[in-house]
Parts: C-alpha cells; sequence; structure tokens
C-alpha cells in the first residue's frame, strides 16, 4: 500500500523517547520529512541519530519545545512552515500525567494535567490549521491512551483528560471535513513503554510483589498475551494520518490487543 507519505512534512509532538519516537521512525521509513519536539535538546539530539541511522532517512530534525508554553508553540510551527512551505501532518503526542486517586490531586497537578494533555494539543491544532486550510489538506493524530473507553484505576487524571481530546477530535471533524483536514484519536492500551513500566512498578510497590510479577500477570489478562510492541501502535497511526487514508475521521482507536472490553 502506498502510503503517499514521500516528502510529506511531519511533526510529531514529545517525539525523543517512546511512543512519540517509534511514530517519528515509522514516518522517515516511509520518506517523510520529520520534525520531533522535547524540552529535552540531548534527547531530541539522540533521536534524531537514532531515527536517522534507523531508516537511512537523512530528514529528520528537532525543535525544542515546551508544550506549555503558547509562545514555543507558535514559533515551532512557523519556522516548519516557513522552512517546508507547511505541515502535512500533525502528531499530538504528551507524556501521561501523574498517576493517583483523586484526593490525591491538588490544583497544581490539575493544572498541570490540562495544560500539558489537552491545551497543548488545542494549540498546535490551532496553529496548523490556516497552513493545513490553505494548501487543502491535512491529517492530525491525537495520541490518548485507553482511558478514553474505559477509566483506570488510579488515573483519575488520564481518566478526565483524555476523553476531553477525543470530544476536541470529534468536533473538529465536523468543522474541518470539507478542508479534506482528517482527524482521528488513537489510544494506546497495553503497549510497552516506559510509563507502563513505571506504572507497574508502582503497583508492585503497592502490592508488595515483583514488577515482573504484576508485568506477568497484566500479559495474562490482554487476549494476545502479550505487550503490544512501540512499532506496533506507530503503523496504526502512520495509516491514519497518510495519504491512504482517505475516508476516516473523527474516530476513537484503542491499540491493546484487545484487552479493552467497552464497546
Amino acid at each position: 500500500m502506498d502510503m503517499n507519505l514521500k516528502n510529506k512534512t511531519v511533526l510529531v509532538t514529545a517525539g525523543s523517547k517512546g511512543l512519540g519516537k517509534a511514530i517519528a521512525t515509522e514516518f522517515a521509513k516511509e520518506g517523510a520529512v520529520v520534525f520531533i519536539s522535547s524540552r529535552n535538546k540531548e534527547n531530541l539530539e539522540d533521536a534524531v541519530k537514532d531515527i536517522k541511522e534507523a531508516t537511512d532517512n537523512p530528514n529528520v530534525d528537532y525543535y525544542v519545545c515546551n508544550m506549555k508554553d503558547p509562545n514555543t508553540i507558535k514559533q515551532m510551527i512557523s519556522s516548519i512552515v516557513e522552512g517546508h512551505g507547511g505541515i502535512d501532518v500533525l502528531i499530538n503526542n504528551a507524556g501521561g500525567p501523574p498517576a493517583g486517586s483523586f484526593l490525591e490531586m491538588d490544583d497544581d497537578k490539575w493544572y498541570h494535567a490540562f495544560e500539558l494533555n489537552l491545551l497543548s494539543f488545542v494549540r498546535t491544532i490551532r496553529e496548523v490549521i490556516p497552513h493545513m486550510k490553505q494548501q487543502g489538506s491535512g491529517r492530525i493524530v491525537n495520541i490518548a491512551s485507553s482511558s478514553i473507553k474505559q477509566a483506570l484505576d488510579n488515573l483519575v487524571l488520564s481518566n478526565t483528560m483524555r476523553p476531553g481530546i477525543v470530544g476536541l477530535s470529534k468536533t473538529l471533524a465536523q468543522e474541518l471535513s470539507a478542508d479534506n483536514i482528517l482527524i482521528n484519536t488513537v489510544g494506546p492500551g497495553s503497549v510497552k513503554t516506559d510509563r507502563i513500566l513505571d506504572l507497574n512498578k508502582k503497583k508492585a510497590e503497592k502490592l508488595e510483589l515483583s514488577a515482573e510479577e504484576v508485568m506477568a500477570k497484566a500479559e495474562q489478562n490482554i487476549p494476545m498475551k502479550r505487550y503490544g510492541k512501540p512499532e506496533e501502535f506507530a503503523k496504526a497511526i502512520v495509516f491514519l494520518a497518510s495519504g491512504a487514508n482517505t475516508y476516516i475521521t473523527g474516530q476513537s482507536l484503542i491499540v491493546d490487543g484487545g484487552l479493552v472490553k467497552a464497546l
């Protein structure tokens, strides 16, 4: 299948590690011009080097960007557009909010989760939409969590903010489809990332078990009996954000090996 991504300009936020890096790598394999962003320059430099070596694609670069700062978001988008004539694909991604129950979360934690996990998506979309409208096409994929379908234990911030992304995507799909701008939400579930391993570690401490025991039990609850690989998740993103997707918009997809049972 031709993804029609060669020489297309792609921005992946939070792209220096984990799922973001895996997504950027898959786009680079398709011949896209890929930009990744995060707050840490050293991590970005390492990620760009890794992606170039893995894909033989020299068109990979980075921007240092604090996704809680609207001015740096604006500057990043403007710089990419000025240098490459537009942005064809935006992948909104951000690190997950802290784990914890409702009474453990003070206002500062709520504001942080709101700014990082919802408002940053609003801000990047606001900046790219005029350029996508001008060029007559665009693809946006918002990375969320399986909490968009089913509330997760001890993750009240994620359970609150992530569904907001779905509402945003659904609304924008209605507003932007006539401009050939398609927008979807994808939630990773049982994908083996540093965040999953960290959550397992905290759960293990609470249950007085080893992290390996918690992981083994978790895998037994997954119909496919294993965690997903970041690259497996990334392939779904690439399709939805590619020229091969011509009619899917406003949808929410979970990539979790069948774990979530909600309809």
